[in-house]
């Protein structure tokens, strides 16, 4: 039986990923950024001319893609070519074009493989959009993290981000592969109207609760 996996799902902007790491720091785990890792592939497709509407090509590029996936510390990274991507990650054609990579079945296939191989020998936190319906469908520690539509546009824009909200949640959610949704026996933790500290705080009494 593999370690603990905290599973923290939820729509752009709606705080998980800050919510993720405070819990992987309160309970000593590993604290697993996938959108990072989704991010990584669309860079690296556009930084290849590649259209990431164009699925063939951007499958094809997958078997030889010189991405690493690991770990500084106790958070995951994400590495091209010997250096961490970082900035790269936030880029606007990087924001504009993500929902389409992730779209991508075989990309998804590729990158839940390497999500999943993180908790093969330590506990981890993971956040994403799909981590407790698709990655680890047995954890019992399934959360899904979100805001009012309005809420999360006003920390996108305090991010410096300017894509669309709507649009996101649209792509997402309609996606065929994995869209974006609730799994049915996870918590929702709605932050509106919580404080960060509140919402770490709720998640983390829950998971000790039941360990």
């Amino acid at each position: 039986m593999n370690p603990p996996a905290i599973a923290i799902d939820g729509p752009a902007a709606s705080g998980k990923s800050t919510v993720a790491k405070l819990i992987a720091k309160e309970l000593g785990y590993t604290f697993i950024n996938t959108g990072a890792m989704y991010r990584a592939v669309t860079w690296y497709t556009l930084k290849q001319g590649v259209n990431p509407a164009d699925t063939a090509a951007v499958v094809a590029l997958l078997p030889g893609i010189p991405l690493a996936f690991g770990k500084d510390g106790a958070v995951s990274t994400v590495m091209c070519e010997g250096r961490v991507l970082t900035d790269e990650l936030t880029e606007t054609a990087t924001n504009e074009n993500v929902s389409a990579i992730a779209a991508i079945p075989e990309v998804r296939a590729l990158l839940v493989e390497k999500q999943r191989e993180y908790n093969l020998a330590e506990p981890v936190v993971m956040e994403g959009r799909d981590i407790g319906t698709v990655v680890f469908p047995n954890t019992p520690f399934k959360y899904f993290v979100t805001a009012s539509e309005e809420v999360r546009a006003a920390r996108r824009a305090a991010q410096g981000l300017t894509d669309s909200i709507a649009e996101r949640d649209r792509k997402d959610s309609a996606r065929a592969c994995a869209p974006l949704t609730q799994a049915e026996d996870a918590q929702l933790v709605d932050t509106s109207d919580l404080s960060i500290e509140q919402v770490v705080a709720h998640i983390v009494a829950d998971i000790r609760s039941r360990i």
